[in-house]
């Protein structure tokens, strides 16, 4: 998958969970800080990643999940890994 597509379809997945218009962040946005995303809403990221792309992700990988660029990281390291 080309990282551009890959980028663009978790923001969609980002925007939509937090209620957000996807033109407000990029990739270096920080989610808690800038955004006030909290532990339910980056676990509703992880599960939306997680059912686009048919993947499991261990929760303990949350911590990874803290602007878009790292979200993106860490799907495709499980999408590539399947």
């Amino acid at each position: 998958m080309e990282q551009d597509q890959l980028f663009s379809e978790i923001k969609k997945i980002v925007a939509y969970v937090i209620e957000v218009d996807e033109n407000e962040f990029d990739g270096e946005t920080k989610f808690v800080d800038d955004l006030g995303v909290d532990s339910m809403m980056a676990l509703e990221i992880l599960v939306g990643i997680e059912k686009k792309y048919k993947v499991k992700i261990p929760e303990d990988r949350l911590e990874n999940i803290t602007n878009l660029n790292e979200s993106v990281a860490l799907a495709r390291e499980f999408i590539e890994g399947k």
